[in-house]
């Protein structure tokens, strides 16, 4: 529910700035990158969590994406030119309906030894889309033909011109979402503390559960009510 609530309010800045032209400054510094991180890392990890309690998670994988393309579709006509072509629903679908395919294999390694392989591929693998694999210095160079096909954007290598305005590929982020799986069977376990387990704060508890619904109207809402200010008010 927190997460979601900081998501709204970083897309309102994003509307500020990209769409009205308002000066929002810290937005474009390590404050705005270091929030648009927390909430998406936090989205993923926690949306492979959930993994290890869905009854299908091929079915919410495919409501997901099916939603993703909605949006796609959406902001093609609305915003083309900030058009989302493979954003953070379309991974998190794709990656649901990936699961069930990858569990048997993932089930048979240690817990915690799963969480620490598949966080440090992830961080890895986290600049693949701009060229490159490693952690610090250690780093090497992928072959440039992998990003002159247009059609690997989806996969974590962008071709020339791609764009999308909001980008999520599978590499790196399904190794996230896979390391969040891992914290799903501890928290099967109950072996996370015990304060994960209670609800604190139930009005925030239910905007968490509404999640899916608030991320597709939110930037409609958002939109609509800026649009109304700047261009009418």
């Amino acid at each position: 529910g927190l997460v979601l609530l900081l998501m709204v309010f970083y897309h309102g800045c994003y509307d500020l700035v990209a769409l009205f032209g308002v000066p929002l400054s810290w937005f474009y510094t390590g404050l705005g990158h270091l929030l648009q991180q927390f909430i998406c890392i936090s989205f993923i990890l926690i949306s492979g969590l959930c993994c290890r309690f869905s009854r299908s998670n091929l079915k919410r994988g495919a409501v997901a994406f099916g939603l993703a393309m909605a949006l796609t579709l959406g902001t093609l006509i609305a915003t083309p030119q900030v058009a989302i072509w493979f954003g953070v629903l379309h991974l998190l679908g794709v990656s649901m309906m990936l699961y069930p395919l990858l569990r048997p294999a993932l089930d048979r390694l240690p817990r915690d030894v799963g969480l620490a392989l598949f966080l440090l591929l992830f961080l890895c693998c986290k600049q693949v889309p701009s060229g490159w694999v490693g952690l610090g210095p250690w780093r090497a160079a992928l072959p440039a033909a992998l990003y002159q096909i247009p059609w690997l954007a989806w996969l974590g290598f962008p071709g020339p011109g791609f764009s999308s305005g909001d980008y999520f590929p599978l590499i790196p982020w399904l190794l996230l979402f896979l390391a969040g799986s891992f914290l799903g069977r501890r928290a099967q376990a109950g072996d996370l503390p015990n304060f994960c387990y209670r609800s604190h704060l139930p009005w925030l508890a239910a905007v968490g559960r509404a999640s899916i619904w608030i991320y597709m109207l939110h930037q409609p809402v958002l939109y609509g009510a800026l649009w109304l200010y700047f261009r009418v008010l």
